[in-house]
């Protein structure tokens, strides 16, 4: 595996994961070859986001129609380390790796049925205005619900 410049110790970085989101590759998933097209380990990221932020209260909260705020997406990264074929089952984990002023860092990981590791990921979720368009920062009760998972992990 080549440098990851977002792991600095791939054997601790995965023991940093608590949630993940299990999933089955679709026949429409693959491409000609029978593996995994390019575009979707974005798809389960964002699955696995979803569900990941669900948990913690905030898509309910976000989906309001009164609400003055919304997530989205700044940054997306994916690196593609082993083959995934249809039929496999697969663990989508997500982690906060970094909670910032109005924006947390999530990385991802993707394992097989084996424990391997096939895909590492990386985002930037921006907490936005939906008027304004500008960054809107958490509250401390929010950034509590994104350190809890660290220290549970960390302990």
């Amino acid at each position: 595996m080549g440098k990851l410049e977002y792991i600095k110790d791939i054997v601790e970085w995965e023991k940093e994961f608590a949630y993940f989101y299990p999933l089955k590759v679709r026949f429409s998933e693959t491409d000609m070859f029978g593996h995994l097209n390019n575009t979707v380990p974005f798809v389960y990221f964002e699955q696995a986001r979803i569900d990941y932020l669900k948990r913690k209260g905030l898509m309910q909260s976000w989906l309001q129609a009164d609400s003055e705020t919304m997530p989205v997406v700044a940054d997306l990264q994916c690196d593609f380390l082993k083959q995934i074929f249809f039929d496999e089952e697969l663990k989508v984990f997500v982690k906060v790796a970094d909670v910032g002023n109005s924006s947390i860092d999530l990385h991802y990981m993707v394992k097989n049925e084996k424990g391997e590791i096939c895909l590492t990921g990386r985002s930037t979720i921006v907490q936005i205005s939906k008027k304004m368009g500008k960054s809107v920062p958490w509250t401390g009760d929010t950034k509590e619900l994104f350190h809890e998972d660290r220290e549970v992990v960390y302990k």
